[in-house]
C-alpha cells in the first residue's frame, strides 16, 4: 500500500468519526435522559463536555505535534479517542458520562489540525484539488449520516451503541497508521508557551460553554453573561499575548499571508452558517412543519451527495474558472438557495426541499473544497502544523457562533410572546445563516485574480 493512499485512509477513518459524533449525539439525548432519569435539558451538557474538550487541547495541536511528531501525537489523540468512545458506552451515570466525553472531546480536538498537517505536508498545492474527492466522506456524509444511524441504534440496539460504533473505524485507523504512516517532527525545539495555553484553555472552553448553553439558559443569566465575558477578556489577551510572543501557542503572525487569512475568514463564515442552518432547519422541520425526525434526516441527507458530487467537480470548476470566481458564483448561490429555504412553508413539496439541500451542497461544497485546497498554498512544511491549528480554531469558533446566534434567534420567539410552532420563528434565523455567507462572499471579493492552484508553497517560513 503507498504512502498517499495509507495517510488518505487513516486521515478519512479518524474525520469520519470525528465528524459523525457531532450530529449522533443529538438523536439520542432523550434516551439519555431516560436513561439517567434527567430532564432534557440537562443532558445539553453531554455536547457541552464534548466541546469543552476540544477547546483545551485544539490551541496546542500545532506544537505537539511538532515536538512529538505529527504520527505519534495523531496516533495517541486517535488511542485515546477510541477508548474514551468506549468509557461513554459503559458509563453508568452522567457524571461518568460527561468526563467520559471531556477525554473525547480532548482527543478529537488534536485529531483534525494533526490530521490536516500529516495530509497537506504528503500532497503538494497542485494535487490537493484532487485530494478533496477522497476527502469529502468524512467531511460530506458522516454528518448527515450522523442523524440517521443514530436514531436507527437507538430504536433498534441502545444509546450506548453510538458511541460504540467509533471502535471498530477507530482500532482499523491505528493498526494501519502504526505500520504505514511516517514520521514528521520540527527540528527546532520551540518552548512550550505556558501562558498562552492557560489563556487558551480558560478564554476558549469559558466562551464556547456560554456560546452553547446562553440559548437556553438565557444571555441574563449570571451564570452565562460573567463565564463569557471572562472567556472573551482571555481570549483578548490571549491575542495581545501570542502576537509578541517569541514561541507561540496560536500563531498569529500566519494571517499576515493574505490568502491564508482570507480563507480563514471565508471557512469561519462559512462553518457558521452551514452548521447553523443544519441546527435550525431540522427544528424547523419538526416542531413547525410536523414533519417526523427520520423523514427530517433524510431530506437533510442530499446535502451530503451535493457535496460529494461537488467533490468531483471541483478540480475542473477551479481549472476552467480560477480561485477567486469559483469562490463568488458558489458563494452567491449558496446565499440564493439559503434564503429560498428560509421561505419554506408547510404546504411546500419535500421534494423541493430536497432539491434546495442538493443545491446547498452543490454550491457550499464548491466553496469549502476550494478554500480548502488553496488556502495553504502558501505555507510552508515547517508552518503547517500551526497553520492547520489556527484554521481549525477559527473553524471551531465560526460553528458554534453560528449555533449560537440562530438558537438565540428562535430563543426570541418566547421573549415577544411568540410560538416556537410558527415557521417564521425559523426562517428569521435561516436570513441569518444567509448573512454569513454574505460575510464570506465580501471577503472572497477581495480574494486576488491571480491565485492558482498551481502555485507552489513557499519553502520559507511566513512569519514564523
Amino acid at each position: 500500500m503507498s504512502k498517499r493512499k495509507v495517510v488518505v485512509l487513516v486521515y478519512v477513518l479518524a474525520m469520519f468519526m470525528a465528524a459523525m459524533d457531532a450530529t449522533i449525539t443529538n438523536v439520542a439525548l432523550p434516551a439519555m435522559g431516560a436513561a439517567f432519569q434527567i430532564p432534557l435539558s440537562a443532558t445539553s451538557a453531554i455536547n457541552v463536555g464534548y466541546l469543552v474538550g476540544v477547546a483545551m487541547l485544539l490551541p496546542i495541536a500545532g506544537w505537539l505535534g511538532d515536538r512529538f511528531g505529527t504520527k505519534r501525537v495523531f496516533l495517541i489523540s486517535l488511542s485515546i479517542f477510541t477508548v474514551s468512545s468506549f468509557l461513554c458506552g459503559m458509563a453508568n451515570s452522567l457524571v461518568t458520562l460527561n468526563i467520559a466525553r471531556i477525554i473525547q472531546g480532548a482527543a478529537g480536538g488534536l485529531l483534525t489540525p494533526v490530521g490536516m498537517a500529516i495530509l497537506f505536508r504528503t500532497f503538494t498545492p497542485e494535487e490537493r484539488p484532487r485530494l478533496s474527492r477522497m476527502i469529502v466522506f468524512p467531511v460530506a456524509v458522516a454528518p448527515a449520516l450522523g442523524p440517521i444511524i443514530g436514531g436507527f441504534l437507538v430504536d433498534q440496539l441502545s444509546w450506548r451503541w453510538i458511541f460504540y460504533i467509533n471502535i471498530p473505524f477507530g482500532i482499523l485507523a491505528v493498526i494501519v497508521g502504526m505500520l504505514f504512516l511516517e514520521e514528521y517532527r520540527k527540528e527546532t525545539r520551540e518552548r512550550f508557551d505556558g501562558k498562552g495555553f492557560l489563556l487558551s484553555v480558560f478564554g476558549f472552553s469559558m466562551f464556547m460553554y456560554a456560546l452553547t448553553q446562553g440559548p437556553s439558559q438565557g444571555w441574563t443569566s449570571p451564570e452565562i453573561w460573567i463565564t463569557g465575558v471572562l472567556g472573551l477578556s482571555f481570549m483578548i489577551a490571549l491575542i495581545f499575548v501570542e502576537w509578541r510572543a517569541k514561541d507561540p501557542l496560536l500563531d498569529l503572525k500566519l494571517l499576515n499571508e493574505p490568502l491564508f487569512r482570507i480563507m480563514s475568514i471565508i471557512s469561519a463564515c462559512s462553518a457558521a452558517a452551514l452548521f447553523g442552518m443544519l441546527y435550525t432547519f431540522p427544528l424547523m422541520y419538526q416542531s413547525a412543519l410536523h414533519v417526523s425526525a427520520l423523514n427530517t434526516g433524510l431530506t437533510v441527507f442530499p446535502e451530503a451527495i451535493g457535496l460529494m458530487i461537488s467533490s468531483q467537480l471541483l478540480p475542473t470548476s477551479l481549472k476552467k474558472l480560477g480561485v477567486k470566481r469559483l469562490m463568488i458564483l458558489s458563494l452567491t448561490g449558496s446565499v440564493v438557495v439559503f434564503a429560498l429555504i428560509a421561505f419554506l412553508s408547510a404546504s411546500v413539496n419535500p421534494w423541493i426541499v430536497r432539491v434546495l439541500m442538493f443545491s446547498v451542497g452543490i454550491f457550499l461544497g464548491h466553496s469549502v473544497g476550494a478554500l480548502r485546497a488553496t488556502a495553504f498554498n502558501h505555507i510552508s512544511h515547517g508552518s503547517m502544523a500551526r497553520a492547520t491549528t489556527l484554521f481549525q480554531v477559527q473553524y471551531r469558533l465560526g460553528s458554534v457562533l453560528g449555533v449560537a446566534i440562530l438558537a438565540s434567534v428562535i430563543g426570541l420567539a418566547d421573549l415577544i410572546g411568540g410560538s416556537q410552532t410558527n415557521p417564521i420563528t425559523y426562517q428569521w434565523a435561516l436570513f441569518g445563516s444567509a448573512i454569513f455567507l454574505i460575510l464570506s462572499l465580501i471577503f472572497a471579493i477581495q480574494l486576488k485574480n491571480t491565485e492558482k492552484i498551481s502555485e507552489a508553497p513557499s519553502q520559507k517560513a511566513r512569519a514564523s
